[in-house]
């Protein structure tokens, strides 16, 4: 089957297109046939180094997924022709951690195009837990695109920092496809949400998707102007996934008892922790990565409820991946880099 898959690290020299093993179909899998799939910054991470990720070279990149059910089992709730989305971690099912609903968290957790062969091809096998029904009102790469960016941002917002409509929430790095996805998710539920990057352009696209106030990351007098803007507050949540850069302007927004919930360090993991501001204001940070099935089921509930729509930046083939990844490396994209794989 054709497949984009690394047979080294380094730059688009080890990502190889061509013929790779379809997989075979075990008891309680689904064999997918691939219709569509994203990058996310972890490719690009894997493609690198995939340094503290234990993983076996050649590998099939990728997380997203969504296509169409090939084969299933007989007692399948799923039969040969259903349009399905992929849950992109494997689990044991058995740890502490499983057994109390927190998947995410499992011990031995794998992820597709990270631990074991990707999406990035013409089939995949997964257990029928990792499938979910496709929405109906949204294509093929906008769908592909919710079990990545948009559970991670539905995680942080709903299960860490427990966001309510009633509250203003700072969204970092809004080119980003988390950042992205929180905004829309936000605006959905009616919070009130603003947004920050470096690029007019990313901006716009914001406020024409439900921002309700737009900074510029390397304004000098950033804080002083988020403070006018929220009547010398602050916020009661930031999501962010940059990191180092923005660290401590996150924490100066906060209002006393806030929330910051971050999931990325694309600037750097070492911020300076500010560690006084924390406990004298009563801060609250959390971590978090991807999510669970059983959120996964909700964001899908809500995403068909209010027909949201993920925005897309661009598609490219499969044969110009290379392409993708240059887009996805230089931080010009607004939202998801899709894969076309049909």
């Amino acid at each position: 089957m054709r497949a984009a898959y690394l047979n080294g690290h380094g730059g688009n020299e080890v990502v190889m297109l061509g013929d790779r093993p379809q997989p075979g179909r075990g008891r309680g899998e689904v064999l997918v046939r691939m219709r569509a799939g994203g990058l996310n910054r972890v490719d690009l991470y894997m493609r690198n180094s995939g340094a503290g990720i234990t993983h076996n070279l050649p590998m099939i990149m990728g997380l997203d997924g969504a296509g169409i059910v090939e084969e299933a089992d007989p007692e399948s709730r799923f039969r040969p022709g259903d349009a399905v989305l992929l849950y992109p971690a494997r689990t044991c099912n058995r740890c502490e951690f499983c057994r109390r609903g927190e998947d995410v968290l499992c011990t031995s957790v794998r992820y597709l195009g990270e631990h074991i062969d990707g999406t990035l091809c013409d089939f995949v096998c997964v257990p029928e837990e990792n499938l979910f029904r496709k929405p109906d009102h949204i294509g093929w790469t906008e769908s592909a695109s919710l079990a990545v960016a948009w559970l991670t941002a539905w995680r942080m917002i709903r299960t860490k920092a427990k966001v309510q409509p009633w509250e203003t929430v700072l969204v970092f790095g809004i080119g980003g496809s988390v950042s992205l996805a929180a905004l829309q998710l936000l605006h959905a539920m009616g919070c009130r949400t603003l947004v920050t990057s470096r690029d007019e352009t990313k901006l716009g696209l914001a406020r024409e998707l439900g921002a309700d106030g737009c900074l510029a990351t390397d304004d000098a007098d950033f804080s002083a102007r988020l403070l006018d803007m929220t009547d010398g507050r602050g916020v009661d949540a930031v999501i962010e996934n940059v990191g180092k850069a923005v660290w401590p302007l996150a924490l100066k927004a906060l209002v006393r008892g806030g929330r910051l919930v971050t999931c990325g360090a694309t600037s750097g993991d070492d911020p300076s922790a500010d560690i006084r501001r924390l406990f004298i204001r009563q801060l609250q940070v959390f971590g978090s990565t991807l999510g669970n099935r059983s959120e996964f089921a909700e964001l899908l509930t809500i995403v068909e409820r209010r027909a949201l729509k993920p925005h897309i930046d661009s598609v490219f083939a499969l044969a110009d991946l290379h392409g993708a990844l240059d887009r996805l490396e230089s931080g010009a994209q607004t939202g998801k880099i899709a894969i076309d794989l049909s």
